[in-house]
């Protein structure tokens, strides 16, 4: 099947279906949130208007990448985020990289959002939706994050419903240049397992689906069963 992988400035045309991918950190971060109880993620473009959006909706909450800062209430951190308890509330999200790709592909009919963490749930979406090509968006570094491209390529061989084993993408994932940074502590916002945590295939039984409502972009789990086909491509982690 003849997918793309492109950057968030390579997003010419308007796709019918696409896949974002933040691996380091955001779309695990936004997995871990609705684990965590969340019922829907707003992605903002700008952190003025995660809070403003805050602001404006009694009990939503805000979240930013970086350092802790007013107004927000988490950082992009899976290992910071992971005890939290965010049972039924509504969580604003702005990230350098991912949302800012979202966003790119707002009118896009159908969006997911993915990382490792729910990477056989969103192959297995993409199968049952018969999706056809899939436009990755590779977010970090303008397309050319190693990480992301190492999921966006094992989401794509997933989606064949065959053996895949995971270990040579997650390789690419722990020995690329955000992983690097993560573990040297030189990005805000940080939690000593970050990297571990990104790289946990298959942590979540859901995928993420992003759409619009009420003028904003939504990304709420979708619940996938997980076949027979799916326990056997699946590998450890």
């Amino acid at each position: 099947m003849d997918h793309r992988f492109v950057g968030i400035p390579e997003l010419t045309d308007v796709p019918r279906v696409a896949v974002v991918i933040d691996v380091m950190r955001a779309f695990t971060v936004a997995a871990w949130a609705f684990s965590r109880g969340v019922e829907r993620i707003v992605l903002a473009s700008t952190e003025s208007e995660a809070l403003a959006l805050k602001e404006s909706h009694s009990g939503w909450l805000a979240l930013k990448d970086g350092a802790p800062a007013a107004g927000f209430d988490a950082v992009n951190s899976p290992g910071l985020l992971r005890s939290r308890d965010f049972a039924g509330r509504t969580l604003v999200q702005k990230t350098t990289a991912g949302t800012v790709g979202a966003l790119a592909v707002a009118d896009v009919p159908l969006v997911l959002c993915a990382s490792f963490v729910v990477a056989g749930p969103t192959a297995r979406f993409l199968r049952t939706e018969d999706a056809g090509p899939v436009t990755f968006v590779v977010t970090g570094e303008g397309g050319r994050a190693e990480e992301d491209l190492a999921c966006a390529e094992y989401i794509a061989q997933r989606m064949t419903g065959g053996d895949v084993e995971a270990a040579p993408y997650l390789h690419r994932a722990r020995t690329s240049g955000a992983a690097a940074d993560l573990a040297a502590g030189l990005r805000s916002g940080y939690h000593p397992d970050d990297v571990e945590l990104c790289l946990e295939t298959d942590r979540f039984p859901f995928a993420m689906v992003a759409r619009q409502e009420d003028s904003l972009t939504v990304l709420r789990p979708v619940e996938v069963p997980e076949t027979s086909a799916a326990r056997v491509g699946r590998r450890s982690r």
